[in-house]
């Protein structure tokens, strides 16, 4: 049976607030991270997140290539684990890959809206579903934006048909064996636009994301610790396993103002990613069927669709990356075409240094020693990088 606890029991411990103090001139150049030690030469449709192996090959989910690929990057190699279909040993649109304890891997597979766990031979193992509860009151959906060392998953609260308009949502840490839910933190919303038409007896309702609109952006480190990047003055929070907080201080930026060029790149940028995840909802003579897939967006055509900001938040909303040495690499927003730039916090949200790629580059995931980038071509094609990782 599904539980869900509510938030943190935050009061079961005493809150302990860390505050994590810049020293005088502690100030950090952008500092390029020089080529990749590997590329792979073929391509991929778009790429969520990669999985470093013990042996140091790297699985990769290909949502729109639909196809889960096991990657040698030093001999350029490839091959297809697994195959398409609703079988016990098959996906339909496998979206990305995470860490299990034990060498084990977590598969989310969007098509067939469950999430596999596959072991380390590769050998496909149980399921779960993707959708927990009643989509028409309290809908939680284990769509992973971070897994820790324990295997719980770590997803946005959805809630109810009435949350579309709130300002913040909860994160959840959903464990899979046992199917308990608890609220472990919050984070801060971009903003939406409701816009009503038609008449009292046949009115339209559409909600739609302000974008560019400040949104804090969070990741999961191995042992369950939550790293919240606040939009509001640009600092990161770490959330401990039993409710400390470290707060960092507040990171100087200048916002970017939103032309037709940062337009643009905006929608370039969110098609290159997959175009985020459509949910669609079935409902026959009771029953409920829930549908997952990721898609591509149009084009520039799209802007005039929007309302806009003047200016850009601090940096990216979404999933906020974090390496093995438990340090949480953040996505400055810059002006369109510049590199793309990344800020690393340390445990106690210290900045401790800025790292830039070449322009329109994204980090995918990390391994022991590596970075995993995914650059693009001049027709939108994925290709995979890997970078060493600095230790300092």
């Amino acid at each position: 049976m599904l539980q869900r606890r509510s938030p943190m029991r935050l009061s079961a411990a005493p809150l302990l607030l860390v505050l994590a103090v810049m020293l005088p001139g502690q100030l950090f150049a952008q500092a390029p991270l020089g080529a990749p030690n590997a590329t792979f030469p073929e391509d991929f449709g778009t790429i969520q997140t990669v999985r470093e192996m013990p042996d140091g090959r790297i699985l990769v989910a290909d949502p729109l290539g639909k196809a889960l690929y096991m990657v040698d990057m030093d001999a350029g190699t490839r091959t297809v684990v697994g195959s398409e279909g609703q079988g016990p040993e098959e996906y339909l649109q496998p979206d990305a890959v995470w860490p299990l304890p034990g060498d084990s891997t977590l598969l989310v597979d969007l098509g067939n809206g469950r999430l596999v766990a596959l072991g380390p031979g590769l050998g496909f193992g149980p399921t779960s579903p993707i959708s927990l509860g009643d989509p028409r009151s309290n809908l939680t959906l284990a769509l992973p934006q971070g897994v820790d060392g324990r295997g719980n998953v770590y997803a946005r609260a959805m809630g109810g048909p009435g949350a579309m308009m709130e300002d913040s949502a909860a994160i959840l840490r959903i464990n899979r064996a046992t199917s308990v839910i608890d609220e472990v933190a919050s984070f801060k919303l971009q903003e939406r636009k409701r816009i009503e038409s038609g008449s009292a007896g046949n009115q339209n309702v559409s909600i739609t994301q302000v974008p560019l609109s400040p949104e804090d952006a969070w990741g999961v480190g191995p042992d369950g610790s939550i790293a919240i990047a606040r939009a509001g003055d640009y600092h990161v929070d770490w959330i401990g396993i039993d409710g400390t907080i470290a707060r960092g201080p507040a990171i100087p930026f200048d916002a970017v103002r939103i032309g037709t060029a940062e337009k643009e790149e905006y929608v370039a940028d969110r098609g290159r990613a997959g175009g985020g995840i459509g949910i669609s909802v079935d409902i026959s003579d009771g029953a409920v069927q829930m549908n997952f897939s990721r898609g591509g967006m149009g084009g520039p055509q799209e802007i005039d669709q929007y309302e806009w900001p003047d200016r850009k938040p601090p940096f990216y909303s979404g999933r906020l990356s974090i390496d093995g040495q438990s340090r949480a690499w953040v996505r400055r927003h810059v002006d369109a075409g510049d590199p793309s730039t990344y800020d690393v916090f340390d445990r106690q949200g210290q900045h401790v240094r800025t790292v830039s790629f070449e322009h329109g580059k994204r980090i995918v995931g990390f391994g022991e020693a590596s970075i995993y980038v995914v650059s693009f071509d001049q027709f939108d094609l994925s290709y995979l990088e890997r970078y060493t990782l600095p230790v300092t």
